[in-house]
C-alpha cells in the first residue's frame, strides 16, 4: 500500500520551483529595480525641497529688495506700477525670443481672471504701504509668515481640499502663535501700522487661495498666469490713478 504522505510530499517537491534552481539574473533585476525606485523617490523629494528652498529664497530676496526700494522712491501706487510693466515687457520679450511659452490673451479670459488681477493689485499695494509706515521689516516678515495658517483653511473651505494634516496644523499653530507674541511685545506698535499688516494678510490669503481657484478652472500655464496677473492688474492701477 503507497504511503500517502510521501504521495503528497513527491507532488508538493513537483508543483515548487526549487529554489536552489533560481537565476540569479531575475534576482540581480529585481535589485535594480528597487534602486532605480529608491532613486526615483530621492530625485522627486529633492524636486519638491528645491522649490520650496528657491521660493523661500526668492520670497526673502523680494522683501529685502522691496524695502529698500520704497525708502530710496517712497510712492507705492508708482513703485507698484514700475513692478507690473516691468513683469509685463519681461513676459513678452522672452515670449519673443522664443525662450518661454505663454497663454495669449483673450478678452473672455481676461474677464474671468479680473477678480483674481484686483487682488494681487490689493496685495502688492498692502505690501508697499507696510513697508512705508512700520519702523522695520520685521511686522511685514511677521504677518507674511501667518498668510499660510489662513489659506489652509480657506482652501478646505471654499476649494474642498482635505484638512491638513495634525503635523501641519501643530507648524502652523507654532508659526501664527509667533506672530501673535511678537504683535503682543512690539515696542514700535502704531495702529496705521498694524492697519495695513492685517489688510496685507487678508488680501494676501484672499489672493493666494483664489489663484489656486483660477489655476484648477481657467487652466492658464505658469506665464500666462504671471501675464494675466501683472498686465490686468497694471490696468487696475492705471484707472484707480486717473481718478
Amino acid at each position: 500500500m503507497a504511503n500517502p504522505r510521501a504521495g503528497r510530499f513527491k507532488m508538493s517537491n513537483l508543483s515548487e520551483p526549487s529554489k536552489e534552481g533560481a537565476s540569479p539574473e531575475g534576482s540581480s533585476v529585481t535589485q535594480k529595480t528597487g534602486a532605480l525606485s529608491i532613486w526615483n523617490t530621492i530625485l522627486q523629494q529633492a524636486s519638491i525641497y528645491g522649490v520650496a528652498a528657491g521660493y523661500c529664497l526668492s520670497a526673502s530676496l523680494l522683501s529685502i529688495i522691496n524695502k529698500w526700494a520704497i525708502m530710496k522712491f517712497p510712492y507705492p501706487g508708482a513703485l507698484t506700477a514700475l513692478q507690473y510693466a516691468t513683469s509685463i515687457a519681461g513676459v513678452f520679450l522672452c515670449g519673443q525670443l522664443k525662450l518661454i511659452e505663454h497663454d495669449g490673451l483673450n478678452l473672455r479670459t481676461m474677464w474671468k481672471f479680473l477678480p483674481a488681477a484686483v487682488m494681487f493689485y490689493i496685495s502688492i499695494f498692502t505690501n508697499s504701504e507696510l513697508l512705508v509706515t512700520c519702523q522695520c521689516g520685521y511686522t511685514f516678515i511677521v504677518f507674511r509668515s501667518a498668510v499660510p495658517i489662513f489659506v489652509a483653511i480657506g482652501e478646505t473651505l471654499y476649494l474642498h481640499q482635505p484638512w491638513p494634516s495634525f503635523k501641519t496644523w501643530l507648524s502652523l499653530s507654532t508659526i501664527l502663535g509667533g506672530s501673535v507674541i511678537y504683535v503682543f511685545t512690539d515696542n514700535q506698535f502704531t495702529v496705521t501700522a498694524y492697519s495695513w499688516a492685517v489688510a496685507y494678510l487678508a488680501s494676501m490669503s484672499i489672493d493666494f487661495v483664489y489663484i489656486k481657484h483660477v489655476v484648477m478652472t481657467i487652466g492658464l500655464n505658469t506665464w500666462g498666469l504671471v501675464l494675466y496677473n501683472n498686465l490686468e492688474a497694471f490696468v487696475v492701477v492705471s484707472l484707480l490713478s486717473s481718478l
